[in-house]
């Protein structure tokens, strides 16, 4: 039985690179995996602490189901200004008063210019959250612009490689949590 998977697409951009790795990633995984892409974080309000647990707006309740019901999440953003994109933290920010990321299985991609502050910052956040992650279900992936070509098919055999090692591990840890 093939497990559910709702990606978050950290990009705020329609010509994303994220968005393209998770589509790349959900045909790698097609057998094993149903994705279900969130692309819409700008959608998402800005974080209410007094909104949080009583009259919470919808689309936060709806992202938090989506996350509950997930067997794994996956995380794929970009670097903005040596940290996460505001979108992406906002969305998390609306989880922290809830436990709909404790114990679940997570992957990380953070695939920008540079990024390591950013991937750095979203492994605490997301230990914080108490997510289950290891290091091989942690791809940072740099220069990512210059890694596909206009068809958006990756291009660098090295991040491709990467990439199905990565699947391969993001595969074994959602299969061994309950």
């Amino acid at each position: 039985m093939k497990k559910n998977i709702f990606a978050i697409i950290g990009s705020a951009s329609k010509q994303s690179s994220n968005l393209r790795l998770v589509e790349k990633i959900a045909a790698l995984a097609d057998d094993d995996f149903n994705f279900i892409i969130f692309d819409r974080l700008a959608e998402m309000p800005h974080f209410n602490p007094e909104l949080s647990l009583e009259n919470t707006p919808q689309e936060v309740l709806n992202f938090r189901e989506a996350v509950l019901k997930a067997d794994g999440v996956l995380i794929c953003t970009p670097e903005y200004i040596f940290s996460i994109p505001s979108g992406l933290k906002n969305a998390i920010e609306w989880c922290v008063a809830t436990v709909v990321f404790v114990g679940k299985p997570l992957g990380i991609i953070t695939a920008s210019a540079s990024g390591v502050k950013g991937h750095e910052e979203l492994q605490l956040i997301m230990s914080t959250l108490e997510t289950t992650y290891n290091e091989s279900t942690l791809l940072l992936i740099q220069g990512i612009k210059g890694k596909f070509d206009a068809a958006g098919n990756i291009t660098d055999q090295k991040t491709e490689q990467q990439l199905v090692a990565f699947v391969k591990a993001f595969q074994e840890l959602v299969t061994i949590l309950p």
